[in-house]
């Protein structure tokens, strides 16, 4: 082969050589372009994912809200019922109707209060005697009217009253002392549960040792 040729040959490997280099250049370019595009997808991506993740934070706000909102409507709801209860006793108060059903709506109002003392609102029942004699109180035909508990070997006596006054706890005490004699038990606790209490009277009773469940003291 002359020298003429080997040029000849030399410059078309050249040419070829950087036909292919121009390509590979042409091809990182591409390259580079689709890198910079999944880049940008990726940054669209995370920017979707971060509204994504605001968006959930924030229907959680919301949840957190709109739970919140129930729970403030149920401690309405349960204070509404506890005052329509009050309304309805002081209202029989009023008109001098102390009835079974009166008494057990002050029962639901003071549930809690009871629930805290252990007792048990469907196990109290109605005890009425007649001293037929007058052998347990001195008086013949007095009737002793008041509720009473027996659980665990134990007694208890309960008045529910609209308004306990200082009689009230004076004549509770009576009441204790012939429920004892009837029943020959000795009497474990006293309990008055009274919408309204005067003053003195909670004072007297809680010195000698009764109970009380109140809502106002007047």
């Amino acid at each position: 082969m002359d020298e003429e040729e080997e040029f000849r040959y030399a410059i078309a490997g050249y040419i070829g050589l950087s036909e292919i280099l121009k390509m590979l250049e042409a091809q990182d370019r591409k390259f580079n372009e689709i890198l910079e595009r999944l880049e940008k997808h990726d940054k669209l991506i995370e920017e979707v994912l971060l509204k994504l993740k605001s968006h959930d934070e924030r229907f959680e706000a919301h949840d957190r809200k709109f739970n919140e909102i129930l729970e403030e409507i149920r401690i309405i709801e349960k204070e509404m019922a506890n005052l329509s209860r009050r309304v309805e006793v002081t209202i029989g108060s009023m008109g001098r109707r102390w009835g079974r059903d009166l008494e057990k709506m002050v029962y639901e109002i003071f549930e809690e209060g009871l629930i805290e003392r252990r007792i048990e609102v469907e196990r109290i029942r109605k005890f009425k005697y007649v001293d037929a004699d007058g052998s347990i109180t001195g008086v013949k035909g007095k009737t002793i009217d008041v509720d009473i508990l027996a659980t665990d070997d134990r007694l208890y006596i309960i008045e529910v009253k609209s308004r306990a006054e200082m009689d009230h706890v004076n004549a509770l005490i009576d009441k204790a002392r012939y429920i004892e004699n009837i029943l020959k038990h000795r009497v474990d606790k006293i309990l008055i549960i009274a919408v309204n209490i005067d003053s003195d009277a909670l004072d007297y009773a809680r010195r000698i040792g009764i109970d009380v469940l109140y809502e106002n003291v007047v």
